[in-house]
């Protein structure tokens, strides 16, 4: 029985398949748009809506200037500096989120992603999706 256990093994190990997640999220962000398999789209969805609403969660904070923020407003903005970084490999690519990314969505209250169905892909006939920023 597959009780309480989400999420697709797609073949890997846990560490094999956590460290895809990771490249795949700095990828997606970096690249706004990304091709891969239908299953590993729709799985890492769920990582990149969660470490864009990481980025939406300070943007209050980081629009204040630096002299007005409070200690506890910069405790909150470097949680949310490590927790996203936990998911995003480069530095440049977590300022991105930071600052466009997270401007880009501060009016939409979610699904920050979208999956678009392509063609099999010609090798093995694998169902194949676009997985890109809205």
């Amino acid at each position: 029985m597959r009780h309480r256990k989400s999420g697709r093994p797609l073949g890997r190990n846990s560490s094999h398949r956590k460290a895809m997640y990771r490249n795949m999220v700095t990828s997606l962000l970096e690249h706004e748009r990304i091709t891969t398999t239908e299953a590993k789209a729709k799985e890492l969805r769920r990582f990149a809506e969660k470490t864009i609403s990481r980025g939406l969660s300070v943007q209050e904070l980081l629009a204040k200037p630096e002299g007005e923020r409070s200690p506890e407003d910069k405790a909150r903005i470097v949680h949310a500096y490590r927790m996203a970084g936990r998911l995003v490999h480069s530095r440049e690519v977590l300022a991105k989120l930071f600052s466009d990314i997270a401007n880009r969505y501060k009016e939409r209250p979610g699904g920050y992603t979208r999956i678009i169905k392509t063609a099999p892909r010609v090798g093995d006939a694998a169902r194949m999706a676009i997985i890109e920023l809205v």
